[in-house]
């Protein structure tokens, strides 16, 4: 079961949902680079659990403890190895399914590819408490973004066909970003984020869940990041975009709506700015083109699926009789998990922006 991501910075996370503890080893990091660890902590606090009404009640600190790769603050070399403990868990909660799969979940096809053999409580290692982790690397790499210039931002666009203001795909600068990052509730119409918490409410009281679309901008990407194909920037991103669970789709600029488009329509026209530097006046092609960067503002979507753990009674399996059954969930889950999924998405970003920033 390998769980790692990258080329030049790699990061490898480990642990299970009930495990002491979860983790990631980010390896290629630049050295010298200072890491603000109380930084790196505020950031995981955007996606801790059991803050708010539309999280899982479940309470985690999330503070990771640095074992290695940092001395006195700065990046020597080594590895990093983060550790971050659970301390709240209740597996008897999970007793059951062990043999009644959730409909939804990784529960049977990692109860097939492992033989059994997997970790069912909390979904083991396919939980989304294995973000705390992601988080962790991508609080790290974002910091060394920064100093470069590049910044990285997202908010919640829509919950349940609720929508909020899109990013202004030519001019997203990173104070925007850095606004909306810093709310409860990470829309930038805070009236259509009243909305949408209260889609999530309704959802919860039926017991039942609500997906969603998360925005990413990236800004101050130099021109020429990424390489043709296998390895261009949409591809790296969606690899790390799409290792998030619950993430089902994700499209960069205009998206699947260039389909509906004529070409010269869909075309973004080059200029030469005052300063003289080339760009686009429009970005339908989202800053990316034939994989590499444009200059223009990074912006793609990614969409969640509803949360899959619902109290409401659905139809599933007993692998050990091998007849159908009946289950209702239990535990604590999210109604909704696209609010904490905003720094998630943010923080997979960075690890690829990083990475392939290292590969120039």
């Amino acid at each position: 079961m390998a769980s790692d991501f990258g080329k030049k910075v790699k990061i490898t996370i480990f642990g299970q949902s009930h495990s002491e503890a979860i983790g990631v080893v980010i390896d290629g990091l630049p050295v010298g680079e200072e890491i603000d660890l109380a930084e790196v902590q505020k950031f995981m606090a955007r996606r801790a659990p059991g803050q708010n009404a539309w999280s899982t009640p479940r309470k985690e600190g999330d503070v990771p403890k640095v074992v290695s790769g940092l001395f006195e603050g700065k990046t020597c070399g080594a590895p990093i190895c983060a550790i971050i403990e659970n301390t709240n868990t209740r597996s008897k909660d999970y007793d059951k399914l062990k043999d009644l799969p959730r409909p939804g979940h990784a529960d049977f096809t990692a109860w097939v590819k492992y033989d059994g053999c997997n970790d069912h409580r909390g979904g083991g290692h396919f939980s989304g408490r294995l973000t705390a982790p992601l988080c962790f690397a991508g609080a790290v790499c974002k910091q060394i973004l920064e100093r470069k210039g590049i910044h990285v931002g997202a908010h919640i666009l829509s919950i349940k066909g609720v929508k909020d203001i899109s990013f202004d795909e030519v001019k997203i600068d990173a104070e925007t970003m850095k606004l909306v990052a810093e709310k409860s509730f990470p829309a930038q119409d805070d009236a259509a984020g009243e909305k949408m918490q209260a889609v999530i409410a309704a959802a919860r009281d039926r017991g039942d869940s609500v997906g969603g679309i998360v925005e990413c901008a990236v800004t101050g990407l130099p021109v020429g990041v990424g390489e043709p194909m296998f390895d261009g920037l949409e591809s790296v991103l969606a690899q790390a975009i799409f290792a998030i669970p619950a993430v089902k789709g994700v499209e960069f600029g205009a998206g699947f709506a260039v389909a509906d488009m004529f070409g010269s329509e869909n075309n973004d026209d080059f200029a030469y700015m005052e300063d003289g530097t080339v760009r686009t006046r429009t970005n339908n092609h989202g800053g990316s083109l034939g994989g590499i960067s444009s200059g223009m503002p990074l912006v793609f979507r990614a969409a969640f699926k509803p949360t899959p753990s619902i109290s409401m009674e659905q139809d599933t399996i007993s692998v050990s009789k091998r007849e159908n059954s009946k289950l209702s969930v239990e535990g604590r889950h999210d109604p909704c998990i696209v609010p904490r999924a905003v720094p998630v998405v943010e923080a997979a970003a960075a690890v690829a922006i990083l990475d392939l920033l290292c590969r120039m």
